[in-house]
């Protein structure tokens, strides 16, 4: 009798989850996958992404697209719109629609819980790309893969102690306020520049990491400090918005105003040969490689680090003019 009511229970607890559009139960043909995939056996990955706010993303954009064409896996692909209700949307539409694996760079670190427990609960596996989320559970995604946007913070902040003397101000052109590398590069150059307390930071405002917002945000500083010696911006896209207020206000970037900025696109990388931008930290786009080797390690149930920091290094102008003939983005 027990064991019918146990039947019985599981039976209405199953109708229960697919009326909550819960996106099914398991039932793959991998041990470690979702509840998706297709009749001729490809993979299937949801991609959510951020959007298209610099150049930085289109080519990380454009690496996932054609690393999965490359790999055989069919890509459903979401543009968010630097939106996290957006993205949010289209996670739980992979969910019901039963990928394999879910991908996505989230927009902001926090208010995915829930979100990512929905997919779990459907076995469907999670990889973060690019950017983290902010979470007691780690349990609730696979992997990460993704630069250090702490230790790109620092090596922006050593190259600012290494590179002056005396008092320093300046300003700092901010990514998306509340997305990780936003938050995690203003910490990685606050602790180094901490040793030098000549060097201050007189303004600092998100410029969302666009360069229309890093050319008006620009334009405010100019306003409002007259005496700015060095800006410090989250990305290419906003520092070449600053490039154009400075111009603009009848002075010399990369000389009467010194340019750190982290990145590396190709566009950035001309702006420093040419002496407009000082340093840039490089942060690699061309994540779609990877992630498709770590999403067909997932799905198979193979066991994948927690943590896959991606390789990068730094640049100066000479640096810059030698790699820009093969730069790829």
């Amino acid at each position: 009798m027990s064991k019918k009511i146990t039947a019985a229970l599981g039976a209405v607890l199953l109708a229960a989850l697919a009326a909550c559009g819960g996106g099914g139960g398991g039932g793959s043909a991998n041990p470690g996958g979702g509840a998706g995939g297709q009749d001729d056996g490809k993979l299937v990955m949801g991609f959510a992404q951020v959007g298209a706010e610099s150049g930085w993303r289109t080519a990380n954009t454009k690496s996932v697209q054609e690393s999965a064409t490359a790999a055989g896996v069919e890509l459903k692909f979401s543009d968010a719109q630097q939106k996290q209700e957006n993205q949010l949307k289209a996670i739980r539409s992979f969910i019901q629609q039963k990928v394999d694996v879910i991908a996505f760079s989230p927009v902001v670190e926090t208010g995915w819980d829930a979100v990512l427990l929905e997919a779990k609960r459907a076995n469907i596996p999670v990889i973060l790309t690019d950017r983290a989320v902010d979470s007691e559970d780690d349990t609730l995604y696979e992997t990460f893969l993704g630069s250090d946007f702490v230790e790109e913070g620092k090596k922006a902040g050593q190259w600012l102690v290494d590179n002056t003397q005396g008092a320093v101000n300046v300003v700092e052109l901010q990514g998306t306020t509340g997305a990780a590398p936003a938050i995690d590069r203003k910490e990685g150059f606050e602790s180094v520049i901490a040793a030098r307390p000549d060097i201050k930071i007189v303004a600092t405002q998100s410029g969302d990491f666009t360069r229309a917002g890093g050319k008006q945000v620009m334009e405010a500083f100019l306003k409002s400090n007259p005496d700015i010696d060095v800006v410090y911006a989250h990305n290419d896209d906003m520092g070449l918005g600053a490039i154009e207020a400075i111009k603009a206000a009848g002075k010399k970037p990369g000389t009467d105003i010194k340019i750190i900025t982290v990145d590396a696109v190709k566009d950035g990388m001309t702006a420093l040969a040419n002496g407009e931008i000082n340093f840039i930290v490089e942060c690699n786009p061309l994540l779609g490689p990877q992630l498709m080797e770590l999403a067909k390690k997932v799905v198979a149930g193979e066991e994948v680090p927690k943590r896959v920091v991606t390789e990068e290094t730094t640049f100066t102008q000479e640096q810059a003019k030698a790699a820009l003939p093969e730069r790829k983005y």
